[in-house]
């Protein structure tokens, strides 16, 4: 449990970030809340020679409104989009996901947009993001994109994003007012979730699943069948239509499935 040897150098601004990741290459890591990378690097699965520290550039902190959209800082941790009044009140199902989060210590040092770029399917966050419609802005020698986060999420652990790119921005569509639901199944409270949930209600009700493919995944076959009339109960049996869950130490496939089903009958339940 004892990393390589790396050296460490703290980024003055994004640009400099950028420049020190082309200087260091593939041998080259950003670091920000490090709740991702760190575990990886003690299991020497993970062996960059340089850590480039993020977290402190006021240019990745904040949220704000702008208009019908929230622009969230990528460095915000777990516990601001918990309780920032802003997210509870315009994207409720993405404060509902952080506060669900591990434990306390975890979300008050744990970034939203690590969550994202890791690209684990087993993570909360990308799931209610996706379920939101959520998209990335992503800075590099290059300029910047934005990528939706559908698009964003290209198998287990690999994302759209580039080597040599910072993911600056997330931002998520305004849905105050709007009926929510995260639900999740694990053993213990601070464990990944063996299957997750998130739910949006309104005129088109929109489900995504965690830990259900090698990337989170869109409950489509749900969203059509509330779509074209079907129940509550009818639309939940199709919560695993196209997925592609893992059997590990905690759940084989097989129960993964029926979770699906049962966690998205009772998520529906609080937003149709």
């Amino acid at each position: 449990m004892i990393p390589s040897p790396f050296s460490y150098v703290r980024a003055r601004s994004v640009d400099h970030a950028l420049d020190l990741l082309v200087e260091h290459g593939d041998e080259g890591k950003l670091l920000c809340g490090g709740h991702s990378l760190l575990p990886l690097m003690k299991l020497r699965l993970a062996n960059p020679a340089t850590l480039i520290d993020i977290r402190t550039l006021p240019e990745l902190h904040g949220i704000r409104s702008d208009g019908d959209r929230l622009h969230i800082g990528a460095a915000t941790r777990h516990r601001d989009l918990e309780l920032d009044a802003a997210v509870v009140r315009r994207a409720p199902l993405l404060a509902r996901a952080a506060e669900t989060i591990g434990d306390p210590q975890i979300r008050a040092r744990g970034t939203i947009g690590g969550s994202i770029v890791h690209g684990d399917p087993a993570a909360d966050l990308p799931a209610a993001l996706l379920a939101l419609d959520a998209t990335v802005t992503l800075r590099g020698p290059r300029g910047t994109r934005e990528v939706a986060l559908e698009d964003f999420f290209l198998d287990f652990w690999q994302t759209a994003i580039a080597p040599d790119e910072v993911l600056t921005t997330v931002t998520v569509p305004s849905n105050e007012d709007v009926p929510v639901s995260f639900v999740k199944f694990h053993q213990r409270a601070q464990d990944w979730a063996i299957v997750g949930v998130a739910a949006l209600g309104g005129a088109s009700p929109r489900v995504a699943l965690v830990n259900m493919a090698a990337t989170p995944w869109r409950a489509r076959a749900v969203e059509q069948a509330l779509a074209d009339g079907a129940d509550i109960a009818e639309a939940a049996a199709l919560a695993d239509v196209g997925t592609a869950p893992s059997t590990d130490l905690r759940a084989d496939a097989t129960y993964r499935r029926h979770l699906a089903r049962v966690i998205t009958e009772r998520a529906l339940a609080q937003v149709v």
